[in-house]
């Protein structure tokens, strides 16, 4: 495990940077987002385009690996909405400790850190999970909170989803990779050289915009923020491994993706989302910077672990 957290110990080194960065100011906030938007938009997309225009999508996409992580998702998901209200908390609050509990910063941290970490051949299976995240369960918090509101159904409830898929530089990068590696076109010389040059700066970008991010967070509520830390980082991937090697017998290499994947710490979208619908972001915000202060030893351990 030492060797491991060794190999890991580089990446979260790049998001402390970031972190004391934007702690001590050499970062102000529109740098961060300036940095953010370049790898959301440009290098990560580089990146995807690049890994995916030479994969066999075919040996890749398996209904049973995103049957299998649906269902312990979903699992835990109404688990926590129902221990959250329960518990004393509004529905929409519950709604969103649900989204914290299961929704991972796969994009930003889990895709640079498993192509490096865990092989290439990896990212097949982080963008099914990243796909399955975005269209389910974005979806799906949607729903819950519009229905919670006005308690009418309707198409309406799926435009702001379908017009989400559309912008993801990162699933569109992802498809048009797919579809560019079945085209039988040779890629120029010159732009497989500037998408390797542009993908480079993913990782250390990424990670870097992470820590600078978490340095404009802070933990008012600490109990809450170690609960769901607590959910996400190991609730979630026990029970995603659990079904997947007991219940579904998933490919031994698929599943330690799998598992990996869910170990990664909470999303920074679900602030984002939290802030338009004006739910407790402070609560978000303190799990989002707990969980991801954590996750080097979970990552680190998953790792050790599945492969």
């Amino acid at each position: 495990m030492i060797s491991i957290f060794l190999q890991t110990a580089p990446f979260f080194l790049i998001v402390a940077i970031g972190y004391f960065s934007g702690k001590y100011k050499f970062l102000g906030k529109r740098g961060t987002d300036a940095i953010t938007k370049f790898v959301f938009y440009f290098a990560l997309s580089a990146m995807l385009f690049q890994f995916s225009a030479q994969l066999e999508i075919n040996k890749i996409f398996d209904l049973k690996f995103v049957g299998c992580y649906v269902v312990a998702t979903l699992f835990l998901y109404f688990f926590v909405i129902s221990a959250s209200y329960f518990s004393g908390n509004k529905f929409e609050t519950s709604v969103f400790d649900a989204q914290i509990a299961t929704i991972g910063n796969t994009g930003f941290l889990g895709i640079p850190l498993m192509a490096t970490l865990v092989g290439p051949q990896s990212v097949g299976y982080v963008m099914l999970i990243l796909a399955t995240d975005f269209a389910i369960f974005g979806t799906l918090i949607v729903v819950l909170i519009m229905v919670s509101r006005d308690r009418k159904w309707g198409i309406r409830l799926l435009k702001p989803i379908i017009k989400g898929l559309f912008q993801n530089p990162m699933i569109v990068s992802f498809s048009l990779g797919i579809f560019w590696g079945y085209s039988d076109y040779q890629t120029p010389k010159f732009f497989s050289e500037f998408l390797v040059i542009l993908g480079q700066a993913a990782t250390p970008g990424a990670l870097f915009a992470i820590g600078a991010s978490l340095s404009f967070r802070k933990i008012d509520d600490p109990k809450s923020a170690f609960w769901l830390s607590f959910l996400k980082l190991v609730a979630h991937p026990f029970l995603v491994g659990i079904m997947a090697l007991y219940l579904f017998y998933i490919e031994p290499y698929a599943a330690a993706v799998m598992v990996i994947t869910a170990a990664l710490p909470v999303a920074g979208n679900t602030f984002m989302l939290a802030q338009h619908y004006k739910i407790d972001p402070e609560r978000i915000s303190a799990a989002i910077l707990l969980s991801t202060l954590f996750s080097a030893l979970t990552v680190t351990y998953a790792i050790s672990f599945m492969i």
